[in-house]
């Protein structure tokens, strides 16, 4: 049974839907979805996924973050500590009403948004899936900030910044618009420092699935973040599945191995 709703926060209504299951749920798991254009794209694989947890007795909370979809705000608005927040409240809005586990699910800079949460024991989260996590918030800074000069060659021939000015930019306070978001330095700054291997996660298991174009082992960076929490005495179960990279296609695709793999992971 899908319900939405508006979760209120004290930076404004975030926006909600809900998949609730038949009977009592199992456990709760709430969604953290990904950075700007990447979120629209994913929309459907995460509804199909909510959907299918939901059917396995899941309790699934989907929240638009800070600026984000439906929720309050715009994105210029949206700072990392504020997602933060949201997350937490849409916690503690799942484990009021769910009996059972806590999980933490999310996609890209959504997945290491939830990472650097679990981090924290207090929150009692369990479980972390994880769908393609960003592993080095600076190598993803510098890819969004390359959409601005692959925009400026496409208008006018010739890109016209360099990634060097674009930061130094942001170091100076200014905000820039990028393929039609407005980043915050603040927010551009939180994001280039993340780095996934340092992290913690307070939790029982971690499951990290990765798409790739066929199924094999992991990315040696992905594969390096995992083998260090390994080491460190985390449960972590990884795969690459084969299938497209439904966050950044042209047209709204799915991937059926990834559905499947995370069911199988949370029954």
């Amino acid at each position: 049974m899908l319900k939405a709703f508006f979760l209120p926060t004290a930076q404004g209504e975030r926006f909600c839907a809900v998949h609730a299951p038949a009977g009592t749920p199992r456990g709760a798991i709430a969604y953290v979805h990904p950075f700007a254009e990447e979120m629209h794209k994913s929309r459907r694989m995460a509804a199909l996924q909510a959907q299918a947890l939901a059917a396995r007795g899941w309790l699934v909370l989907q929240v638009d973050l800070l600026g984000c979809g439906d929720s309050a705000g715009d994105f210029g608005d949206a700072r990392w500590p504020l997602w933060a927040g949201d997350v937490r409240a849409g916690l503690e809005w799942a484990r009021a009403r769910s009996p059972g586990p806590l999980a933490l699910w999310g996609l890209r800079l959504g997945a290491t948004l939830a990472c650097e949460l679990a981090a924290d024991p207090a929150l009692g989260v369990e479980r972390l899936v994880l769908w393609q996590p960003v592993a080095s918030g600076e190598h993803f800074l510098t890819q969004f900030l390359r959409l601005r000069l692959a925009a400026e060659m496409l208008g006018g021939g010739a890109a016209t910044s360099a990634l060097a000015e674009l930061r130094g930019q942001l170091a100076q306070g200014r905000t820039l618009e990028i393929a039609g978001y407005d980043l915050h330095p603040d927010l551009a700054a939180a994001i280039e420092r993340v780095q996934l291997a340092p992290l913690r996660p307070a939790v029982k298991r971690v499951d990290w699935l990765e798409v790739g174009a066929e199924a094999a082992p992991l990315r040696p960076g992905p594969r390096r973040v995992v083998e260090r929490w390994r080491a460190d005495g985390l449960d972590v179960r990884a795969a690459t599945l084969a299938g497209e990279p439904f966050w950044s296609t042209i047209e709204i695709t799915e991937c059926a191995a990834l559905l499947d793999a995370t069911e199988e992971a949370l029954a």
